[in-house]
Parts: C-alpha cells; structure tokens; sequence
C-alpha cells in the first residue's frame, strides 16, 4: 500500500478511496497510537471531529465517531464548521485531539481526513505512519476493546460556532464599520460562519453567494477556484471588496471594488506590511512556499521584509513558522496563517484582516494590492500520469533544464507531483505572459508523453 497520508491528510474519492470502513479503522488507530504514546494518560480522552457539508460527510462521520467511541474516545460532534474552527475548538476546549472531514477545494464527490493534533495542530509525519501503519493491521490483529462504561459516549457540542465567531471577533485590531462587502461561501463550511463573523465586525454585507450548501453543491462553480461569481457580484453591487472560500474554509482569496483578483501572495503583501508597521511582524520574516509569485519576493525586498520558503504545502509553512517563531506566512493559493490566532491556515480570519486593513488605512485594497506586481505566471496541472516518477525522469528533468536555462534569471520551472490530487503540476514565470504560456506548455507536453 503507498502512503495513504498526503500534504493535508487522507483524501481522495469518497466510498471509493475514502471509504467508511477506512475511517473507523483509521480513527481507531489514531487512538490507539495516541495512547501508546501517552497522550490520554491519566484522564478519558476526548476528541472532537467536525466536517464539511458534502454529503460523504455525514457516512464518514458516523464511521469516524465509531471508532473512536469503540476505543473509548469520548466524541463531542461539531457538525458543519471551517478546518480552523475544528482546530481553534480542539484547543479551546481543550480536547485530546480532533478530526476534521473534508477535501477542501476539491470536487464534492471527493472527501479527506485529517487528524489533529492537543492544541489544534497537524500531527508530525511520525505520528501519521504510525496510524497508518497501525490501520494496515486493522481487523488482523486483536485488541483490546473497552466495554460497559468504558466505551466512548458522543455528544453534540452545538455552542462551537459562537465560539469561534468570538474569537474571530477578539483577534481583529480595528472594526470594518462602513466597509461593503460580498462574500462568496463556496457552498461549504463558512456559508454561516462568515457572513456572521463579519457583520458582527461592523461590515455591510451586501450580498452572501455560495452560502446555500445542500451536500452536493460545494466548490461548484463558486468559491475560490471559481471567481467568476464573485467578480460579477462585487461591481454589481459596488461593493469595496469581496472575500472568497473554498469548501472547508482554511482558505481565502479577494476581489477588489473593479473586480480584479487578488490573490494569496498579494494578501500576504498587503497584511505583512501591516503588521511590520505596527510592530507585529515577528523578525520582520514572511514564510512562503516556492510557489509563491517572484513579484512578492522582490516586493518584500523593497518593503526590507525577509521571505522564508518551504516546500509547497501549508503544513510545511506551517512547520517553518513554529520552527523560528514566525507569525505570517501561507500560499498564493489564499492558505494564510496567522499564527498568533491560528494554528492552520483560515480564510474567514484572513478575509476579516484584510478587510481590516483596507479598513484602518481607508484605501482602495487595489493601492494596498498594489505594493506587489504579479509577473507572468502559467501553471498547468497535467492529469492522468505517474506523478511518482516526476522527480526521476531524465528526459523530463533534461527538458526542465533546458527551459530554465531559456528563461534565465528572468524567470523560473517548478514541476511538482500534487501531494493532494492525482496529477503533476507545471508552473512557468517569465518577463511576459506569451513566454511563460509557450514554455508551460511545452514542458506540459513532455510530461503528458514521459509520465502516461
């Protein structure tokens, strides 16, 4: 069996790759495992598990919650709310650990699974082979099953999402009083969560799309992977920004008062110069991955602000900032995190300091934006291959080379399997857009030929 953990948990297409009785055989070996390393000793452990609104949501979840009850986890259920909710709740409650389903950005008939950790952060790599290597053994081995009274007892826990508003609310620096806004929920887990966050912030919210989730809708043609929606909504209404999610919330793109994206690395711009200016930019550092836009390198050189870079993967990120003590860092892919007031990525809270932002300075976001120019960038996801054999091809690796040395220090290739889908991903940045296109899909090509 190849690793069932990627990037961001276990995810793939649900009661096909993610099927239930995966979910209780891994929820009992997260238990277990846990156990073993003394995580619940002295006490009844407690977890609590949350999820998106994809109708796979609602089998896993029942499966999650018997297993652990089986191992004698006790479960508080959240229902539908954010991955960051789950993960602010999992501290804030002060739970053993907590389960959060859900396959992001991906299409609904997908679902995931990932653990977390006391405290409300990912767990290590060694912790998830650990699980994984206990759940091989699953329904081969004996164990020891609590009875009686010994068994998990489940319960619903339906105060999570007032509490997570509230501490929304409380990491804010400054209201959005007067703000116009548009949210656009993807139909997933934020559809209540922020359109109420930023209302009770003090912004006019005009108009809330994608906030009608019936389990078979999320990131359908809404969202942030789908602007469209968003753009139309924000120059129909005049508002001053509009703030897009993905399904499980964890991420956030915007659009300014014209209707033009802003992405993650412009965010990150806008709120690090933000933070250095008020003094809370810890070591005046930004943590980015190698995806990030060369524009946001050479615009935080100019603004005298460092930039760390991990391998792509918020939890790579994530892992950097813990390291040296970073509190901003995320992805072009809107994953910011705001790690005095997270400790994963959250799209309601980054869209409410952005807004914030715009707020304090009184200035259009496009002027904010604008302290980065994006250059041309051209990424092409490539399906249907061996993604595994990305990094080893040598005719592929050769016309990479070749490409690079074409673009000079003008420009640059990043090829990279997807940790979360089954494909590889080709990005191409250059002077302008027609050689970034010509390059990205040349090199596209070459995959599709070396890697089918």
């Amino acid at each position: 069996m190849g690793r069932l953990f990627g990037t961001d948990g276990v995810r793939g297409l649900a009661n096909v790759d993610l099927t239930a009785e995966m979910a209780m055989g891994l929820s009992v070996a997260a238990a277990h495992v846990l156990g073993d390393l003394g995580a619940f000793e002295g006490h009844r452990p407690v977890a609590v598990v949350g999820r998106d609104p994809r109708a796979s949501g609602e089998f896993l979840e029942a499966a999650v919650v018997a297993g652990l009850a089986s191992s004698g986890v006790d479960v508080l259920r959240l229902g539908v709310l954010p991955t960051p909710a789950v993960a602010y709740l999992t501290d804030a409650l002060g739970v053993d650990f907590g389960v959060m389903l859900s396959a992001s950005h991906n299409p609904m008939p997908d679902n995931g699974l990932k653990f977390l950790a006391k405290g409300g952060h990912k767990l290590d790599d060694a912790i998830e082979e650990a699980i994984e290597a206990h759940y091989e053994r699953f329904g081969t081995e004996e164990w020891s099953r609590p009875t009686g009274a010994a068994v998990g007892r489940v319960r619903d826990h339906e105060a999570g999402l007032d509490q997570y508003v509230q501490h929304l609310l409380g990491a804010l620096p400054n209201r959005l009083d007067g703000l116009k806004v548009v949210i656009d929920a993807a139909h997933g887990a934020a559809s209540v969560v922020s359109p109420e966050a930023f209302r009770a912030a003090g912004a006019e919210v005009l108009a809330v799309i994608g906030a009608e989730p019936d389990g078979l809708n999320i990131n359908d043609g809404v969202g942030s992977t789908h602007l469209g929606p968003l753009r139309a909504a924000v120059v129909e209404h005049g508002a001053d920004l509009g703030i897009a999610h993905d399904g499980d919330a964890d991420r956030c793109l915007a659009v300014d008062r014209e209707g033009n994206e802003i992405d993650g690395d412009q965010i990150l711009a806008v709120l690090a110069v933000g933070l250095r200016e008020s003094g809370a930019l810890t070591k005046d550092t930004v943590v980015a991955t190698v995806m990030s836009n060369l524009g946001f390198k050479l615009a935080l050189e100019r603004e005298g602000i460092d930039l760390v870079q991990t391998a792509v993967g918020d939890r790579y990120v994530l892992e950097s900032m813990k390291e040296h003590g970073y509190t901003l860092g995320g992805e072009q892919s809107g994953h910011v995190i705001l790690l005095d007031h997270a400790t994963t990525g959250d799209g309601t809270l980054t869209g409410l300091m952005l807004a914030a932002r715009v707020a304090a300075t009184g200035k259009p976001l496009a002027e904010l934006a604008g302290v980065m120019t994006r250059l041309p960038q051209v990424m092409i996801n490539v399906k249907g291959v061996d993604k595994a054999r990305a990094a080893q091809d040598e005719a592929l690796l050769a016309a990479v080379a070749e490409a690079e040395a074409e673009l000079g220090e003008t420009g640059r290739v990043l090829l990279r399997p997807s940790g979360t889908e089954p494909l590889v991903r080709v990005m191409v940045e250059a002077a302008n857009h027609e050689q970034a296109q010509a390059v990205c899909e040349r090199l596209a090509e070459v995959v599709r030929q070396r890697l089918s």
